[in-house]
């Protein structure tokens, strides 16, 4: 049995998929309800209060985790979640962390993550850690603008980084539970080419044929728009890293080709796959 935490997100989603498909035993958790595919086992828990997660972790002998918000809840002790696992009888555990752990180490949710990170590396379990730049579904987050207004609305028009498919995540992950050639193996992973936000919204505009205007907001205005959904901290981070980034967060990793044996797939094969977002 496999775990997958936040398995009705933008990675957890393809990874519960993939993972069905390629004949697993599968545990679908979530915060909210949500349709899973056939055979694939459901359980609703907040990771916030991690023994809610131990019916999930009976009988699994791998967990996907991704902490997302739960990092930053008050009271949160995310570390408790892998002694947990490790108590349980799990035996690997791969951690969706952050390229920021790297490159931004004194950010606060940077600082947090990598706590995490070093509890699952001394814990004596199997483990792989995951750390992506920006993900190409953020984009997700202009759908309604761009079905309303023919509008996209971003800070930083013309600052580019690599932006990762979290359909390559996914697949990574997927590799990383189920071969053991990627045990110990901490993997950056970005898309194979640095866009900005202004061309993300040329290659959304050639998708629909359509034109879509592009609005640069200042740093205030989204991150009163990005705190809605994010901890204040996490916002500064991003923003931080999205307005000046370092060569680090430039740099095109060949990590998701090392796992996967191909390149990385481009932000206009993620726009293809989910055009009807922005009809």
């Amino acid at each position: 049995m496999i775990v997958v935490t936040g398995a009705t997100g933008n990675v957890g989603r393809p990874l519960t998929q993939a993972l069905a498909k390629a004949g697993e035993q599968v545990t679908a958790v979530s915060r909210h309800a949500a349709a899973v595919p056939d055979g694939v086992r459901y359980v609703s828990a907040d990771l916030a209060d991690p023994q809610g997660l131990s019916p999930a972790l009976d009988g699994a002998k791998a967990l996907f985790l991704l902490l997302s918000g739960d990092l930053h809840a008050p009271e949160a002790r995310p570390g408790d979640i892998i002694d947990l696992a490790a108590a349980s009888g799990v035996r690997r555990v791969v951690l969706l962390s952050s390229q920021g752990v790297a490159t931004r180490p004194l950010g606060p949710s940077r600082i947090a993550m990598r706590a995490v990170e070093n509890t699952l590396r001394e814990s004596g379990l199997d483990w792989a850690v995951l750390r992506p730049g920006g993900f190409a579904s953020n984009a997700l987050a202009w759908a309604e603008s761009v079905r309303t207004q023919g509008t996209v609305a971003a800070p930083f028009g013309d600052v580019g980084v690599p932006v990762v498919d979290p359909a390559d995540i996914a697949e990574v992950a997927a590799a990383c539970l189920l071969d053991d050639r990627h045990a110990g193996g901490i993997f950056e992973l970005t898309g194979p080419e640095v866009i900005t936000p202004r061309q993300q919204a040329q290659v959304i505009a050639a998708a629909l044929d359509s034109p879509v205007r592009f609005h640069e907001l200042t740093r205030e205005e989204a991150k009163a728009a990005m705190t809605q959904f994010v901890p204040p901290e996490l916002a500064d981070d991003t923003l931080d890293i999205i307005s000046a980034p370092n060569p680090d967060e430039l740099r095109i990793s060949s990590d998701v080709e090392r796992v996967l044996g191909r390149a990385p797939r481009p932000f206009d094969n993620w726009v293809a796959r989910n055009i009807a977002a922005f009809r």
